[in-house]
């Protein structure tokens, strides 16, 4: 899909037609429509939320920068209202299919709620809200960006993130 900008000196630009879809996963939804299998997987991973409500932020485990993230999340979550758990992880797997993604895929951040999932930069909104000050402030001015310019800049980020900030061996968190 391309998008034609009115100003001659901006050209053409190309932006991946799944960033204009705003990705809000239900769990009351059907996840059979989410994915081509038998399991229901709100059901499965409802264990997840019944004895701790906080979401659940999911993330590539040997990625720095995501590493990096989860510190930075940990250290200005003074109330710790948000777990964590590895993408690569089984847990992290079957949160995965639960908010309709396929079990292997590690491109993007996700936070889990019990009744919602959010990825790409809507789920960096939704964590800046649940952190200390002036994060909460910072999402609520940022909300206003349009989606597809926010998810544009969040690919391009997570799709270079091995190159800029290198991977390790394993999860350090």
């Amino acid at each position: 899909m391309a998008l034609l900008i009115p100003a001659a000196s901006f050209g053409r630009l190309t932006v991946p037609s799944c960033a204009q879809v705003r990705m809000r996963v239900s769990a009351s939804a059907n996840p059979r429509t989410l994915r081509r299998d038998s399991v229901d997987w709100v059901k499965e991973t409802s264990s997840f939320f019944e004895d701790d409500k906080r979401p659940i932020m999911l993330f590539d485990g040997v990625c720095n920068l995501c590493n990096g993230g989860v510190k930075f999340v940990r250290d200005h979550d003074q109330n710790r209202s948000i777990r964590f758990e590895a993408l690569q992880s089984e847990a992290g797997k079957k949160l995965l299919m639960r908010s309709g993604r396929a079990p292997d895929d590690i491109s993007s951040v996700v936070l889990v709620e019990k009744d919602m999932s959010y990825i790409k930069s809507e789920a960096v909104l939704k964590i800046m809200k649940y952190i200390d000050l002036p994060f909460p402030q910072l999402a609520f001015f940022l909300q206003f960006a349009p989606l597809f310019v926010r998810d544009f800049l969040y690919e391009n980020v997570a799709n270079n993130r091995y190159a800029m900030f290198g991977r390790s061996d394993s999860c350090d968190i």
